[in-house]
């Protein structure tokens, strides 16, 4: 039997935002860099390389130059920062200091800041390494992604500690996405111009994205109005089901994109 939201605190407002804005940022890297892997295969030029734009002359010359990927990377961090300290009651502190005791407060809080700050972090790498140096350095970027993955994994492991029923096996599912996201981006690191791997990474990176909306509106949202019973085996066995339909509709997204730039490098362009 399932009880309605109103009035319970899985109405979170943050709780929801906090799945909502991660997830498109990982969905839309992801498919970002989908069509980049397969307009370089397409195209014949190396994966990692982003394709030379053509000189103009003028005052928007050196606009037209740079690559605005790092710099995004950086604004959505920062939407990020600013959307966890919005939803955040009361003095935001790391240990409270009550009469002789010590204990560690809004734990993930900082768990999510520890990951933005980890792309933050990678999108200055991009934005140095893209527009900056004299030539760019994709071992320098790779490694950021990878750090990044490295904090997110052992992140999310420890945020299920306290999980159990619907939300520990949702979180399962989405540490499985990441984890098989960080051997992508690791294995990239060492074979950059592999397209195989780019089609990994972005496949990876869009079911995290996915995965972690739909969380949200599991645990926070659900359509129906009333939230998921840990103690019904049903909904557990459900939302395993409905992670492999997330993995379905994305490889089929894929296919689409793939599709997409075919016929328009082919007939069109």
């Amino acid at each position: 039997m399932s009880l309605p939201l109103a009035g319970s605190p899985f109405a979170s407002r943050g709780g929801f935002e906090g799945h909502l804005y991660p997830g498109l940022s990982f969905f839309f890297y992801g498919l970002y860099h989908a069509q980049l892997v397969f307009r370089a295969s397409l195209c014949s030029y190396p994966v990692q390389h982003l394709p030379c734009r053509p000189r103009s002359q003028g005052r928007w010359a050196r606009l037209q130059q740079i690559y605005y990927i790092g710099l995004v990377k950086i604004l959505s961090a920062c939407l990020l920062v600013a959307q966890e300290m919005h939803n955040i009651q009361g003095q935001f502190v790391l240990i409270s200091k009550i009469y002789h005791q010590r204990n560690f407060l809004y734990h993930k809080q900082w768990q999510h800041l520890t990951l933005y700050v980890s792309v933050f972090l990678s999108g200055c790498v991009d934005v140095v390494s893209q527009n900056l140096l004299p030539q760019r350095c994709t071992a320098l970027e790779h490694g950021a992604q990878a750090l990044g993955t490295f904090l997110f994994l052992p992140l999310m492991v420890s945020h299920m500690q306290d999980s159990e029923g619907v939300e520990l096996q949702c979180h399962i599912l989405l540490t499985q996405a990441v984890f098989l996201l960080t051997l992508a981006i690791t294995a990239e690191v060492w074979a950059p111009n592999m397209p195989q791997l780019g089609v990994m990474k972005a496949f990876f990176y869009m079911i995290t994205g996915s995965w972690l909306i739909q969380i949200g509106f599991i645990l926070h949202r659900p359509i129906s109005g009333y939230e998921w019973m840990d103690d019904d085996k049903n909904n557990i066995i459900f939302v395993t089901t409905f992670f492999c339909w997330h993995v379905t509709s994305i490889a089929i997204l894929m296919i689409w994109i793939y599709g997409f730039f075919f016929l328009w490098y082919r007939y069109i362009a």
